[in-house]
């Protein structure tokens, strides 16, 4: 890392103690952007880096609720502002006990550099709470979302803060939180909130968008070695929105994919994945993929173990932060691995990273590989702004010009920074480039 970036990093790591994903992005982002201040020397005299690395605004707050039994209980909710430089605050709400303030701050970094590579007009922002929803009942879940708008709304809105889902959070949620800020604001605001039913404001393919965004990306790195996901054998991590989409459109692409998982084990599908059977037992029957064993014959489901342990040319990770760690990496490089796309958030530890890159292995960042979520959401946000409705084939043309355009200014950038096919460089630096750009524009904001 270059010397006078480590000595504005180390401040940013002392200044937020305990936050290990936080300092991770940070790091990563920070090995990147030498080359960009040896060009740009007017960042480094702006501040930039410093003012990017501290949040424009970090509302931290209590969500008080009663379950079924009448019973009181808390949850800590979040939301990170970090930049608006190019537009309201975007990013999604996460229901998960792992949230904590280190873990939105991670996400909300991450979200910067996202929504600048997307080229449409959104900032970056996150949020979340340490509740639960599995094993909660759809009452439950409806007087939480209800108490957490009821803190929420008064720091969101079309042009100030625009969320969206994430993990935990899907139409369910998204459809108690938009009522709540309806019933509250007497405003039926539907640019508020992204990820709408389709029938109040929702946009076309925003379920299916990050997961096919994934794949999209891959292809296009696939295509630049004269290759495709025509006849790939590909192992997909996780088994919810993200990844259900990404197994559909990998396989419609000719791709077999042959394995996923869940927090509990994985299935090996050597046929390849049912996705209608996966999509009745996840998204409707809220089960999980034992259940998937029992209704399809020659499947084998592993409990605990490693996804990654199955061969495969292509990966996707799509489950959630670090999930693929260095040793995982060199297994799925020997066993003939050619290329990864992020469709989670950082899901690739640094030692995997290396790994990958080492070997020569085409690997798309979550940054810009699993942009196509929030484009779509971007893309709903214009809908919502011109009480229009586009059909699918439309917006998903929209998306793939999208996600081909991320390809190709990560390409482009890292070529011109003396590094090509080094695609995390590439994202790094294109976000960074246009945020730094508008910062310095706009002031000392």
């Amino acid at each position: 890392m270059d010397a006078r970036l480590e000595a504005i990093r180390d401040t940013v790591l002392a200044r937020n103690p305990g936050e290990g994903e936080f300092h991770q992005t940070v790091t990563e982002v920070f090995d990147s952007l030498g080359p960009v201040h040896d060009r740009h020397p007017e960042f480094l005299e702006g501040a930039v880096l410093e003012r990017l690395c501290e949040p424009e605004r970090q509302i931290i707050f209590r969500v008080p609720w009663t379950d079924d039994a009448g019973g009181f209980q808390i949850n800590r909710g979040f939301r990170v502002e970090f930049n608006s430089a190019l537009g309201p605050y975007k990013g999604g709400l996460r229901f998960h006990p792992s949230v904590n303030l280190g873990i939105i701050k991670f996400l909300g970094f991450e979200q910067i550099f996202k929504n600048a590579l997307t080229g449409m007009p959104i900032g970056g922002g996150k949020g979340g709470s340490d509740f639960d929803p599995r094993g909660r009942s759809d009452a439950e879940i409806m007087r939480f979302c209800q108490s957490f708008m009821t803190e929420l709304y008064r720091h969101i809105g079309e042009y100030t803060d625009v969320p969206a889902g994430d993990i935990g959070v899907g139409g369910r949620e998204i459809g108690y939180l938009f009522g709540q800020y309806k019933r509250i604001t007497n405003r039926y605001e539907s640019g508020v909130l992204t990820g709408k039913g389709i029938s109040w404001g929702g946009s076309l393919v925003r379920p299916e968008a990050t997961g096919y965004g994934t794949v999209i990306f891959t292809e296009e790195m696939l295509k630049t070695r004269g290759q495709s996901f025509e006849g790939q054998r590909v192992v997909v991590s996780g088994s919810g929105n993200v990844a259900i989409n990404a197994i559909a459109k990998a396989q419609a692409l000719g791709a077999t994919v042959v394995a996923c998982s869940d927090s509990s084990g994985y299935i090996v599908d050597e046929a390849g994945i049912d996705v209608d059977l996966l999509r009745q037992i996840k998204e409707i029957e809220r089960g999980r993929l034992k259940d998937y064993e029992a209704r399809r014959s020659a499947v084998s489901y592993v409990e605990g173990g490693s996804v990654w342990d199955i061969d495969a040319t292509v990966a996707l990770p799509c489950a959630t932060q670090n999930e693929l760690d260095g040793d995982a990496a060199a297994r799925l490089v020997r066993n003939g691995l050619l290329a990864v796309g992020e469709g989670a958030n950082m899901p690739s530890t640094r030692d995997a990273v290396v790994v990958f890159q080492k070997a020569g292995i085409l690997f798309g960042p979550g940054k810009a590989a699993n942009a196509g979520g929030v484009a779509t959401s971007a893309l709903e946000m214009q809908q919502n702004a011109s009480r229009d409705s586009w059909s699918f084939a439309h917006t998903e043309e929209r998306l793939t010009e999208i996600m081909v355009g991320i390809h190709e200014r990560c390409s482009a950038t890292a070529d011109e920074y003396g590094d090509p096919g080094n695609y995390v460089l590439g994202a790094n630096i294109s976000g960074f480039v246009k945020v730094a750009d508008a910062m310095l524009a706009q002031g000392l904001i």
